[in-house]
């Protein structure tokens, strides 16, 4: 068995529509296992690689190119009888909130009437951890705008990613002690809610650094300046090998 990340796409929001919405899936023997964010461009990325919809999402935060795909789910979900009422949504408790204003909270969700949102799907509000088909993952609070509005995910042992933060070294030292790839939000230039290349360069000792490969950044330009220092910078439709996972005890 054979894991990997698959990046839908790897733009911040002004760079979404040549770069792709920030969203990746991590993938068991090259099939979708479980996927990060559900941007609209980012889903139309995934539509096209699988052929189907994602039957399993973990919601980072509710920025809307990291859940602009939420309606075309929902019509996706709903007028399958397959999916619907299946596909799980997992969301860390704090944000669910902030999920339904965002993409749940409308009179009518379908003109005729007589559904509900989430109705098409499976919510799953988390906590600090999680199951999803029998493997344990982790939810952390990352550095986003305003507090416990945005986490990133683990999968012990295989891969963290860190959504969008400002640098979190502290939080690295606990999260991704056990050689983890590290997806890191990095842009050339950072802003209050982003990390910047100086930042990450700052921030991060040579060890880190080198596990991580960047995304979230704000064009091809900015890719390119990164990798001439040496840094790993993911490409639209990238895929990558993963460590397999550590097998926790329930």
């Amino acid at each position: 068995m054979t894991w990997s990340l698959r990046f839908h796409g790897v733009g911040n929001a002004s760079a979404a529509g040549s770069l792709g919405s920030a969203m990746a899936t991590i993938e068991r023997s090259g099939r979708p296992w479980l996927t990060i964010d559900c941007g609209a461009e980012g889903l139309d990325h995934y539509l096209a690689t699988y052929g189907e919809y994602p039957k399993a999402l973990y919601i980072t935060h509710t920025h809307l190119d990291h859940v602009g795909g939420f309606e075309r789910l929902f019509v996706g979900a709903w007028f399958d009888e397959a999916l619907r009422g299946g596909v799980r949504v997992y969301c860390p408790a704090s944000v669910v909130p902030l999920l339904h204003q965002r993409v749940g909270d409308y009179p009518n969700v379908l003109a005729e009437g007589g559904v509900n949102f989430w109705e098409a799907f499976r919510l799953i509000p988390v906590g600090d951890r999680f199951w999803h088909e029998g493997l344990h993952l982790e939810t952390f609070a990352v550095r986003h705008h305003w507090p416990k509005s945005a986490y990133g995910l683990r999968l012990p042992g295989s891969v963290v990613w860190t959504g969008d933060t400002r640098p979190i070294p502290e939080v690295l030292r606990v999260i991704a002690d056990a050689g983890e790839v590290i997806a890191h939000d990095c842009g050339l230039h950072g802003n209050p809610s982003h990390t910047g290349f100086d930042d990450f360069l700052r921030e991060y000792d040579a060890g880190t650094r080198a596990r991580c490969i960047l995304y979230h950044y704000g064009s091809a330009e900015e890719a390119r300046v990164m990798r001439g220092q040496g840094a790993r910078v993911a490409e639209p439709g990238e895929v990558i090998a993963l460590p397999l996972p550590r097998l926790i005890e329930s």
